[in-house]
């Protein structure tokens, strides 16, 4: 091997793409027009990259990453430029969650803002469900009316995972589609997620504005926090020492992902036929770690084993920026437009009825569990439900800047409860693309389901007026009775 062939440069030159083309939008963003867009500057970088490769595309025969710079087209012991980008999609998803999962917390709620936490929880799971049944109600129709060449009925499950969940989970799950027959389903799902993205965007734009116009919300700065508490808490380890502070925080959420992959391919070898299901899964199974992983510790710290604290949120949080913002600027560059062509109808009503449901279910809900502080859920929410939870707190901190409502912590706590309801759609994404059966008996499940958890979701509601309806039965049955008795009392 010489250090002078371009496939040992190829991966860095494309990480280095990657960062430069976030760094070049980031001082795009000075512009006042973009800035008010509030567009997350790694989707824009994302957009430049797959304008500029589309363009290469068309004027040169192939994708720019394909170009031998980048490790050109690949082959069986080797990557494609593009086939790079999907594999730093793929695992900076895993690794993003894993970061996510491994901060720690004190925070103990009331009665009240569990309450919130759980209904937080609830509302994105039905903001995936909605958005899974009508994404399977426009493809099963056009599927079986409109005939498109290489899409499958089930292919509009992919509008809750790229609207809901983003570009890494978009991918994932289009990935495995193609296995059924549903031609270019990973770029299918990244498409989906792009568009999410800017419907996110824009929408919540147009929300703030038409709000702020109406009086019922107002524009704030943010403060920043320069206090030693927002960067760590007491008794943590040196920030240098023996070992570099940041290199530990690394060195555990890398441990934890690969022990996720120990666990993804020993079942695969058990399971042969679920292997591409449980490698799609990278990012649960990473989540689910960190739970026995942070218990341990904490055993550790009680036994006095271990007298420093190890994680660091901040840090933390910032390996989980750094792992999201990555996944999203590969995974908008990774599309690949000519593969789309004969999509192009589908994917623009999935997005516009998506859209539209969203910000309905979305309103609704807000305006009846959330009331006292409405405007600031909503954004957070419709951010989260159209991009990702980094979408919603750039829409929430137009208006909430210094999070002073609870929005921006429902946002964080939803995702156990999140995780718990939303499990099983992971299997319906995987039974729908079978058989056109499958995916109209997934998209009725799924509208089931969506009513059976909004029954739970508006309990207090719902059985508050069923009570007061019983007790006024109860009072106007006794009145009854008394009148009666002094009936047949009287002479």
């Amino acid at each position: 091997m010489s250090y002078s062939e371009l496939s040992v440069w190829a991966f860095l030159i494309i990480i280095a793409i990657l960062l430069f083309s976030m760094l070049l939008c980031n001082i795009l963003r000075r512009i006042p027009a973009l800035k008010k867009s509030l567009i997350p500057v790694s989707v824009m970088g994302g957009l430049l990259l797959l304008l500029i490769s589309t363009i290469t595309y068309y004027c040169a025969g192939d994708y720019i990453f394909n170009f031998s710079l980048f490790g050109g087209k690949g082959s069986e012991n080797s990557f494609s430029g593009m086939e790079i980008l999907e594999l730093i999609t793929y695992h900076c998803l895993g690794i993003g969650f894993v970061a996510s999962g491994m901060r720690t917390s004190k925070k103990k709620f009331n009665k009240q803002r569990a309450g919130e936490v759980f209904n937080s929880g609830l509302t994105t799971v039905n903001g995936y469900l909605i958005q899974a049944f009508v994404g399977l109600a426009v493809t099963l129709i056009a599927a079986y009316l409109c005939h498109v060449d290489g899409l499958i009925s089930a292919a509009g499950i992919l509008l809750a995972f790229g609207f809901g969940q983003g570009t890494g989970q978009a991918m994932n799950f289009g990935k495995n589609f193609e296995e059924h027959g549903f031609v270019g389903g990973g770029n299918f799902g990244l498409t989906v997620a792009a568009l999410g993205f800017l419907v996110a965007c824009i929408a919540g734009v147009i929300y703030i504005n038409v709000m702020r116009r109406r009086g019922k919300i107002k524009i704030v700065e943010r403060e920043r926090g320069n206090s030693l508490a927002d960067y760590e808490d007491e008794n943590e380890i040196s920030v240098v020492s023996s070992m570099d502070k940041f290199t530990v925080q690394v060195a555990i959420v890398l441990a934890v992902y690969a022990a996720s992959f120990g666990i993804m391919y020993g079942l695969s070898k058990l399971l042969p036929s679920l292997s591409t299901t449980l490698f799609g899964f990278n990012f649960l199974i990473g989540v689910l770690l960190t739970i026995p992983v942070k218990a341990v510790l904490n055993k550790l710290y009680d036994k006095k084993i271990i007298k420093k604290q190890i994680v660091n949120n901040f840090m933390m949080d910032r390996i989980g920026g750094f792992a999201f913002d990555m996944m999203i600027v590969a995974g908008v560059a990774a599309i690949r437009i000519p593969l789309l062509v004969s999509y192009w109808g589908v994917l623009l009503i999935m997005a516009v009825v998506g859209a539209a449901v969203t910000v309905i279910y979305v309103n609704f809900v807000s305006k009846r569990l959330f009331s006292s502080y409405r405007h600031e859920q909503f954004l957070a929410f419709f951010g989260m439900l159209t991009g990702t939870a980094s979408t919603g707190m750039i829409l929430l901190r137009e208006i909430d800047g210094t999070y002073s409502t609870p929005a921006s912590e429902n946002l964080v706590y939803q995702n156990l409860p999140a995780m718990v309801f939303g499990f099983p759609l992971m299997f319906l994404a995987n039974f729908a693309p079978q058989s056109d059966l499958n995916a109209l008996l997934t998209c009725i499940i799924v509208g089931v389901a969506f009513v059976a958890l909004n029954v739970v979701l508006f309990r207090s509601r719902i059985f508050k007026k069923r009570r007061a309806a019983i007790q006024t039965d109860v009072g106007e049955s006794s009145t009854e009775a008394a009148d009666d008795t002094q009936e047949n009392s009287d002479p």
